[in-house]
């Protein structure tokens, strides 16, 4: 029998700005981070349907779709009079997992973003490699928490993630989530004086900001890379 999952295609599907014809999908879209946090055990705070609505009638959310069927969601927010923004809330129905949507959904929300926001610096907390790549793919470079906003309402975002704790002990210095930053100052940099500057790899840059994650996730793509290729 056809595992359902592999009949998906990407083509198929329709990435775009949320709207209010989108609030039906509200509840769903709740479920499923319920559902992946607990699989996982980390890294995905619930939102309340007031909270998603909101944003999807404000335009800063993206939403994909096969016909009626929901596939994936991402949404955006701005911190700090808008000097920070994060594209947060990334989640994919697990139906339609491995065949890109994750990327084609960040590439669409970094895309907004950088239309309503400019000049923001775009931000994002993390614990998956595989959504670290697509933001290194498209600019962000990993950092310490000191670059993030200090904006006390982002923070306390973080309260329905299960690693809250761990957050609160280190003072809002760590916790398992890598933090990755795009800044446009850097395109500047890069174009402003004819120069290129040397795109590092995604481990270059964790090695230095930890180095002994960045060994576990060498490991973790190592043994990703040697399944698929069993598979």
């Amino acid at each position: 029998m056809t595992d359902e999952k592999q009949v998906k295609e990407l083509k198929n599907i329709t990435v775009e700005v949320a709207g209010e014809k989108h609030l039906r999908y509200v509840d769903t879209i709740n479920d499923t981070i319920d559902t992946a946090a607990k699989q996982r055990g980390t890294g995905i705070a619930r939102r309340t349907y007031d909270y998603l609505a909101t944003k999807m009638m404000e335009g800063k959310a993206i939403i994909a779709l096969e016909g009626e069927e929901f596939a994936g969601f991402c949404y955006i927010e701005s911190w700090g009079t808008a000097r920070y923004v994060a594209n947060s809330g990334l989640i994919v129905n697990p139906v339609y997992r491995g065949i890109g949507l994750a990327k084609e959904i960040k590439k669409k929300a970094f895309e907004l973003s950088r239309t309503k926001f400019p000049e923001a610096k775009l931000f994002g907390l993390t614990t998956g490699l595989a959504v670290m790549k697509i933001n290194h793919s498209l600019g962000y470079r990993p950092v310490t928490y000191s670059e993030l906003t200090d904006d006390d309402a982002f923070w306390k975002g973080c309260q329905g993630c299960v690693n809250y704790d761990i957050l609160q002990r280190m003072n809002r210095t760590k916790c398992l989530c890598t933090g990755m930053l795009y800044d446009p100052a850097w395109e500047s940099e890069k174009n402003g004086n004819g120069s290129e500057i040397k795109k590092r790899s995604l481990l270059e840059y964790l090695s230095k900001l930890h180095p002994r994650h960045a060994l576990q996730l060498l490991e973790k793509y190592r043994k990703n890379k040697k399944e698929n290729k069993t598979t």
